[in-house]
């Protein structure tokens, strides 16, 4: 299979800079899926879970939340808020804060400007636990 340049970045790393064959990602639209040659592309970040695929047909799924991703001459880059690779989530970590954004959210009301934060928070923990395994 054809393969293109990926760089995955957050503000406190490099995730990942290598050839990969696909990435497939949450966007604020749904889920998209990159491969070579895909025509320049622009989308905000969902919160979701990353495939990527590399270069040597290997599969590692991550949890992603927030930030851009952007294909452009054929390569992609994308730039999130937070990614974590299936085998770096600490699974108790992520249970407690599912348990404390769902206490959170019980205590909030919908009109509340907390209660979008503390949904979001509350997704990014359940998509960390679906990752995880």
């Amino acid at each position: 299979m054809a393969v293109y340049h990926l760089q995955i970045v957050t503000p406190d790393r490099k995730v990942f800079d290598g050839m990969a064959e696909r990435l497939i990602v949450r966007t604020a639209c749904g889920d998209v899926c990159i491969l070579a040659r895909h025509i320049d592309y622009a989308a905000p970040l969902g919160i979701g879970a990353a495939r990527v695929t590399d270069d040597q047909g290997v599969t590692r799924i991550a949890a992603c939340s927030g930030g851009m991703l952007s294909v452009s001459n054929g390569e992609a880059r994308l730039i999130a808020t937070t990614f974590e690779w299936a085998d770096e989530i600490d699974g108790e970590r992520a249970a407690a804060a599912q348990k404390a954004m769902e206490e959170r959210l019980q205590a909030l009301r919908r009109d509340d400007e907390e209660y979008a934060l503390a949904e979001a928070k509350l997704k990014r923990a359940l998509t960390r636990q679906q990752v995880k395994g």
